[in-house]
């Protein structure tokens, strides 16, 4: 049987679902036999950022935390999974329909939520954007929510019943 995917595109941006993206694109890899592209976006400078002055980190320090971020999750993959790491500037969204527009690649696999509903509002889903926009087949996926601890049941209730000597 022939693989279905053959290259895959993973978005990394460190989040809790995007790190379960790459999971699943890691057991997908090894299923199809596939090569996995990891695909880090160090997104533009804020125009806000340019106004304020002091107020955005130092673009090098920027680049980093990106590098470091797509460092990490090259090294969370097990050794017998083909990786190749893309560090690129510009939007998530547009880098990754870009590379999805190439012909290079067979899926993208991605987390359904990267930032914070801040983010969101102000960007746009990243996740939504390329879904409308991708050539290709997209699969999101979302990290596991963790289990509410459970609430101890409470103890029965105990009556007790304190009888004088010769009471009853």
């Amino acid at each position: 049987m022939s693989s279905v995917y053959r290259s895959i595109l993973v978005a990394v941006d460190g989040s809790p679902d995007a790190e379960a993206a790459l999971k699943h694109a890691a057991a997908l890899a090894r299923d199809q036999n596939a090569r996995l592209t990891l695909l880090t976006a160090i997104p533009p400078l804020p125009a806000t950022a340019l106004l304020a002055s002091g107020a955005a980190p130092p673009r090098s320090e920027v680049i980093r935390h990106y590098a470091e971020t797509l460092r990490h999750a090259t090294d969370s993959l097990p050794d017998d999974i083909s990786v190749t790491t893309l560090l690129v500037e510009g939007t998530a969204a547009r880098a990754l329909i870009q590379r999805a527009e190439s012909g290079d690649y067979d899926l993208i696999v991605m987390g359904s939520h990267g930032h914070g509903r801040l983010h969101t509002s102000l960007m746009g889903c990243v996740s939504q954007k390329v879904l409308h926009a991708s050539p290709i087949p997209v699969l999101l996926a979302r990290a596991p929510r963790e289990e509410p601890a459970p609430v101890p049941a409470a103890a029965p209730a105990r009556t007790v019943v304190d009888t004088a000597p010769g009471l009853t």
